[in-house]
């Protein structure tokens, strides 16, 4: 009976050892494939088409294999890299914060837009009106976009407090488009909304990129009616971010890999599919520090932003 039930004991001690081992498979092997996460920004069947040529390319040009998934929201990742069920995702600027802050997500890479690694907000008013700058708009009504919108609002505001400028009367407009527009027909006395640097067509003419050219079907005249009043401070685009505890050799080959794939004609197009984007650069944590003071100053916390 005693060697009966040590057989047992033996072999049950087996398993649960091959269990473990199991368990723990080396991260990158197909066992345990590297979890890459591409947040929702377009349709979901765009992202999931043009993902699988990334993780095409990737386990090509590494020796790692990927499971690519498309989370619900920036909150599900944040929390998925606190369960290691994250090791690299793309993410908006305020989630990454909060990733970093709660569980020690890494930015290895800054998406650039325009050629650019920042972007910016503008306030906006009418160009024959008598607003021509930020201190005009003391007293005033102001349409911003949401209060968890970066340049349609956080920055912005930072804009007002720097230079302790106090409106009457705040309105949440809820999109872009529609800050221009009650801006344009009178609602608001000025407005806040993203901005981007114009752009050359292929004659050479400048052609507007900022939120105004969401409204040109409407207005077409809205460029000369609608005048930019002033620009925020820059802060950092998108990054891509990886999980704290991931072999530092692994978090570089997988760098490279992306910033090789999105220089070729397929990965930009993919990349310019799913975030609008066509370059990569690498970037640090450091690189974010400007966003954390930004936040302290406007009295926003990242953790309230990212439940809205």
């Amino acid at each position: 009976m005693k060697n009966f039930l040590s057989v047992i004991v033996t072999a049950m001690v087996g398993l649960s050892i091959v269990g473990c081992t199991k368990n723990k498979a080396e991260l990158g092997t197909a066992e345990n494939p590297i979890k890459l996460h591409f947040v929702p920004s377009v349709d979901a069947k765009v992202i999931e088409d043009n993902s699988k040529k990334f993780k095409e390319y990737l386990e090509q040009a590494t020796p790692y294999k990927y499971e690519v998934t498309i989370p619900q929201s920036y909150v599900a990742v944040v929390e998925a890299f606190g369960t290691k069920r994250a090791d690299v995702s793309a993410i908006n600027t305020f989630g990454y914060i909060l990733a970093n802050s709660k569980y020690g997500a890494e930015a290895r890479i800054t998406v650039l837009r325009h050629g650019a690694a920042t972007y910016q907000s503008m306030f906006v008013a009418k160009a024959d009106g008598p607003i021509k700058k930020l201190e005009d708009l003391a007293g005033k009504k102001v349409a911003f976009v949401d209060p968890s919108s970066a340049s349609g609002y956080i920055l912005p505001k930072k804009s007002l407090n720097d230079k302790k400028v106090e409106v009457k009367e705040t309105v949440f407009a809820q999109k872009h488009d529609n800050v221009i527009s009650m801006v344009y027909q009178g609602q608001v006395d000025a407005g806040a909304a993203f901005y981007s640097p114009p752009s050359k067509n292929a004659s050479g003419t400048e052609e507007v990129e900022d939120a105004r050219r969401l409204v040109k079907t409407q207005y077409p005249d809205v460029e000369k009616k609608i005048a930019i009043i002033d620009l925020s401070q820059h802060i950092p685009n998108d990054p891509i971010i990886f999980r704290k505890d991931m072999p530092e050799e692994m978090k570089n080959k997988i760098v490279d890999a992306f910033i090789a794939f999105v220089s070729t004609e397929d990965g930009k197009a993919a990349f310019k599919a799913i975030y609008g984007v066509t370059e990569l650069k690498k970037a640090t944590d450091a690189d974010y520090d400007t966003v954390r003071e930004m936040l302290k100053t406007v009295g926003v916390n990242p953790d309230d932003l990212m439940k809205k």
